[in-house]
């Protein structure tokens, strides 16, 4: 038998967390004193491990509760029923980190085109960039000191292929 303190501990997480979950009906504790202190039995231990788990891999508090009500009912659930939560989740997954891959390039694209000098931001590339409605990136007319010297290339030859023009 636990109290909350000596579960959190046992688990390592805080009090307030175990109170999240009992707010939250994931967890509850088996029974209390008389005094009114919450008494954790080790069923109730391994509950809020599954629970830690469930979280540590990246599911949602609904999400594990639905895994609870499995988990509790096993008989009348399918082995490919998790695995469909499983599986939507790591779509999920999936698409955040192509969003997020397509950040990234986005902001390296941006981030390559400026020179980031102490020039005036009057003629800065990335506002220019988040000003235009297309996806057209324009260097800037400085010099560049970017690892990736193809692109400093390419925004050098247009910046003096422009100062020519402008002569």
């Amino acid at each position: 038998m636990y109290r909350i303190g000596e579960l959190a501990q046992l688990c390592e997480v805080k009090t307030d967390t175990l109170r999240f979950y009992e707010k939250h009906g994931l967890l509850s504790p088996s029974s209390r004193t008389d005094s009114g202190y919450r008494i954790y039995t080790e069923n109730d231990a391994e509950r809020l491990r599954f629970i830690l788990r469930a979280k540590a891999v990246g599911f949602t508090l609904a999400e594990i509760t639905e895994l609870l009500s499995i988990e509790l009912d096993k008989s009348n659930w399918a082995c490919a029923d998790v695995k469909g939560l499983v599986d939507d989740k790591l779509a999920n997954v999936e698409a955040k980190i192509a969003e997020l891959n397509h950040f990234q390039l986005s902001l390296q694209r941006l981030s390559q085109a400026c020179c980031g000098g102490p020039e005036s931001a009057e003629h800065c590339s990335i506002l220019e960039a988040l000003e235009s409605s297309t996806d057209n990136i324009r260097c800037e007319n400085h010099s560049h000191t970017h690892d990736d010297e193809q692109f400093t290339k390419n925004c050098q030859n247009k910046a003096v292929s422009k100062n020519s023009k402008e002569k």
